[in-house]
């Protein structure tokens, strides 16, 4: 790929507007956790479920019979054929200053027979915009009847088609991580929340159902309408526990060290969405596929459009229990981190071993907690740069600590933190490294019913070493005040008792 602030500025505006729309349906979300059907139940089904003559008296769960799951392992690779095709072509046609997106046959034949390399696009181009682009080609297997495992190998398929046909370029290494790996985890999370909309029958029109479905994964919503009964089935989710959270407010600059970094927004206003699904703990509900837990959280702001996306679900484990108040799970975790506080920025695809667990310290005081170790392919700089390289790439063994006190339906106290190395290993370019990290403490007390007021510092660093430009350090912290609406009464604490 070339190096075109124009192509990362329009693929950014096009992601931008989905992220705000699905910030739109985040409402849908915001409701208590009732019982859904425990298969997938076509849409003539829930729209029959919604009329209360055609429910039987005191029905349950197994009065409903759940419409077989469609299929098809030819659509999805057809789907993202065109996809591409049709993205090469807007792309074609926007950017005038560059071939890149000039195929032609002869391309193809170099392609094809190139070495795979590490291109120099514009960091949100690569970070975000590739990602999004995988997420597009998930949602096209998965909403066809692929499982997880498959529908990633359609994504990294996907993925190489673009790299190969899609672009005159070199095809390029970093861009087959991102779209064909980080791009199937975001697309798997962004898959179970549309469903979850999807699962809500009682709560919202078909109309809207669907439509704030399409918001959070486009491909899905694809799928539903130009096929309709074919893969109108919705996703058998078995009822997982999830806390959502949604915050609208303002921060300010309390900690400001920019180093080389040229500009800065002091005070930006802010949203924020977060969702835990499938926390542990709900009797009945197994980890036997892949993001039967994930955490998915996303900030906008004001200052520089998406601040931070933050993906992590569980693809193997399993289900432990440490007495009467303790319930947790463990395994290997994925994750796609994109975090970008101004001043500098990092994205990360990886791997780790973890655990994620709830503890009951009384009757009404709840601990939850994750801990994660791994690795991950990073790429990580600072933003508008004099003499420094724009960002680098390399292998990053990272870790996550994350903690959540639960006072019963009243309050919640949440610290994260979180550390990147990013290393000399697989860089693009000899010599250097970053060390990153990032730490939250937020105060959440709810106020009425589901409303509630937040108060919340925010703190990144980044230490970099560079044969060019010596040691440099970075550091942005932050204070904000935030509006709360919660998905439920309480905090999301898991009662099993």
């Amino acid at each position: 790929m070339g190096q075109h602030a124009r192509d990362g500025k329009i693929r950014l505006a096009l992601i931008a507007a989905t992220v705000s729309s699905a910030f739109g349906t985040a409402n849908a979300l915001a409701q208590d956790n009732s019982q859904v059907p425990q298969g997938p139940v076509s849409r003539a089904a829930l729209e029959r479920q919604a009329r209360p003559a055609a429910l039987p008296a005191l029905g349950t769960e197994s009065d409903f019979v759940p419409a077989a799951p469609a299929k098809d392992y030819i659509l999805p690779a057809l789907e993202i054929i065109g996809f591409d095709t049709v993205l090469n072509r807007i792309d074609n046609h926007v950017i005038h200053d560059t071939q890149d997106y000039h195929v032609t046959l002869p391309s193809w034949r170099r392609n094809i027979h190139s070495s795979w390399v590490v291109d120099t696009d514009p960091f949100s181009t690569n970070q975000f915009a590739h990602p999004y682009q995988g997420a597009m080609y998930h949602g096209f297997a998965r909403s066809a009847g692929m499982n997880y495992w498959e529908s990633l190998g359609y994504t990294f398929a996907g993925s190489a088609f673009w790299e190969v046909f899609g672009e005159t370029t070199r095809p390029s290494r970093n861009d087959q991580i991102a779209s064909g790996i980080a791009g199937s985890f975001l697309g798997e999370s962004l898959f179970r929340m549309a469903n979850l909309v999807l699962e809500k029958e009682n709560q919202m029109s078909p109309f809207w159902r669907e439509t704030s479905a399409a918001a959070i994964s486009p491909s899905t919503g694809f799928n539903r309408l130009a096929f309709g009964k074919r893969f109108d089935a919705v996703f058998n989710s078995h009822d997982p526990a999830y806390y959502g959270r949604l915050q609208l407010g303002a921060a300010g600059t309390s900690q400001n060290a920019p180093g080389l970094s040229t500009s800065l927004k002091r005070n930006e206003f802010q949203t924020n969405f977060a969702m835990d699904y499938g926390l542990p703990g709900k009797n009945g509900y197994d980890y036997t596929r892949p993001f039967d837990y994930f955490n998915f959280e996303v900030n906008v702001s004001s200052a520089n459009a998406v601040e931070s996306i933050l993906d992590r679900g569980l693809l193997v484990g399993r289900s432990y229990a440490v007495g009467d108040n303790y319930r947790g799970i463990w395994g290997l975790y994925g994750s796609y981190d994109y975090i970008a506080p101004q001043i500098f920025r990092i994205s990360s695809t990886a791997l780790s071993l973890g655990t994620t667990a709830q503890w009951w310290l009384t009757k009404t005081i709840a601990f939850q907690g994750t801990a994660m170790s791994g690795i991950g392919y990073a790429a990580a700089g600072s933003v508008r740069t004099v003499g420094e390289r724009d960002y680098n790439y390399g292998l990053a063994p990272q870790a996550l600590l994350s903690a959540r006190l639960v006072y019963d339906d009243t309050a919640a106290l949440s610290v994260n933190a979180r550390e990147y190395y990013v290393s000399r290993v697989a860089a693009a370019s000899r010599g250097g490294h970053e060390n990153i990290s990032r730490a939250d403490v937020s105060l959440t007390y709810r106020v009425h019913k589901q409303h509630g007021i937040a108060l919340k510092y925010l703190w990144s660093r980044r230490d970099a070493s560079f044969p060019v430009t010596g040691d440099q350090t970075q550091t942005r912290g932050t204070i904000g005040i935030y509006y709360t609406l919660l998905g439920k009464d309480g905090f999301g604490a898991v009662d099993w008792r």
